[in-house]
């Protein structure tokens, strides 16, 4: 069974960082995906960032690129998502996810973790 844990998330000032982590447990996580997506109030969940179990190639929502970094840890079965420059619109539930591969849709998950909440505000 596919489990998997955030940490990490809660308010940070406008330009700060925030670094969230994925624990997962249940699977081999080097033959999986990971992504981590988000949902704002009133807003579809949307692909923030993948890694791929391939060849660690990484991809990222135009709306994140040169702010966001996804690694992943396979032997303490950990991803983490590094959050610089961050901004108001940045704020929303964030969850990781597993895929067979970085399509980064989120009827194609094969597993959510339970979401945490980040909140950009002054």
């Amino acid at each position: 069974q596919l489990q998997l844990v955030e940490s990490g998330g809660g308010l940070v000032q406008p330009g700060g960082s925030l670094r969230l982590s994925c624990a997962t447990s249940g699977f081999t996580l080097n033959y999986y995906a990971i992504g981590w997506f988000r949902q704002a109030p009133g807003k579809e969940r949307e692909g923030v960032s993948c890694i791929s179990h391939r060849d660690d190639s990484t991809v990222h929502a135009d709306s994140v690129k040169g702010r966001f970094t996804i690694s992943r840890d396979n032997y303490e079965n950990k991803v983490y998502l590094q959050m610089n420059s961050l901004k108001p619109a940045d704020s929303a539930v964030y969850y990781c996810a597993a895929d067979s591969s970085c399509l980064l849709a989120a009827e194609h998950v094969l597993g959510w973790g339970q979401g945490i909440q980040v909140t950009v505000s002054s």
